[in-house]
């Protein structure tokens, strides 16, 4: 766990209202407070997606628990009038040297190939926030190469407000999300093959890990056991699911990639009924 030893401002940009803080390991993190206008499930999501992203290996910015403490907040007049309460909140290091994603500069990265596995996090945990949101992918560069990270997780279960009849109503939802660079990973970059290590992992994921997952969500953040049991319940049947959602991801790879998607051809078929040009796909 970090402890807070400076704040450094606010970061000026998304919903949540993140600020900076400098931490006690002297490195610079982008924390989410349990005060923001979303509430504190937002740090439940972030955490979630922290554990099982360590477990799937996924290339998220290093994150941790950060502990703001009293003494901080009393000489931050900033802080005290934001009615930030000392306690638990949650951290992500601050990347230098990054830009924002997109088609204009995904060829840079030397990462691409794993982009399957956070399109598979992604789509096991409804967070279409990443396809619609083109700044929660970044390119940061290292040395002499770009990497990719995915950032921001607020939006885990659709919302930041998610409730127990919310989950259930998403538990057995297997929709695909292919805007902005999902679509462009799909149809141009990716192979069923990229995702079977993530798909691989999830599916070891055990109850009792899951369990013991939501059993460290800290108590301030998540104080219903309900919610708490529902959250292990959706993970466990996301996780069941986990194969078929690759299946339909797979059916938006072109064919010549080993996915499932054919081209897209056309031929005019001339008719006599009243005149009109018809048009059929190929099969």
């Amino acid at each position: 766990m970090l402890i807070a030893v400076e704040h450094l401002g606010e970061v000026g940009v998304g919903i949540t209202t993140p600020h900076f803080f400098r931490a006690d390991d002297d490195n610079t993190y982008v924390v989410k407070l349990q005060n923001n206008r979303l509430g504190p499930k937002v740090l439940v999501s972030e955490f979630l997606a922290a554990r099982i992203g360590k477990i799937m290996r996924l290339c998220f910015p290093p994150s941790s628990l950060i502990l703001i403490p009293k003494e901080l907040l009393e000489k931050n007049q900033q802080l005290a009038i934001t009615g930030v309460q000392p306690g638990l909140h949650f951290a992500s290091q601050y990347l230098n040297n990054a830009e924002y994603l997109d088609k204009n500069n995904l060829s840079k990265a030397t990462n691409i190939k794993e982009m399957a596995g956070i399109m598979l996090f992604d789509h096991m945990f409804h967070n279409l926030d990443r396809s619609g949101n083109k700044k929660n992918l970044l390119l940061c560069r290292e040395e002499d190469a770009f990497k990719i990270y995915a950032i921001d997780n607020s939006h885990l279960f659709k919302a930041g407000r998610w409730t127990v009849k919310s989950l259930e109503k998403l538990a057995n939802n297997k929709k695909i999300y292919y805007r902005r660079n999902f679509g462009l990973l799909l149809k141009d970059c990716l192979t069923p093959d990229d995702f079977l290590s993530y798909l691989e992992n999830l599916k070891k994921l055990t109850d009792s890990e899951i369990t013991n997952i939501i059993n460290d969500i800290p108590a301030e953040w998540l104080t219903d056991e309900t919610e708490r049991q529902a959250l292990a319940q959706h993970i466990k049947i996301r996780r069941d699911v986990v194969t078929q959602l690759w299946q339909k991801l797979c059916n938006n790879i072109p064919r010549k990639r080993g996915g499932r998607k054919p081209i897209n051809s056309k031929v005019i078929r001339l008719t006599n009924h009243n005149n009109n040009l018809t048009s059929t796909p190929l099969k």
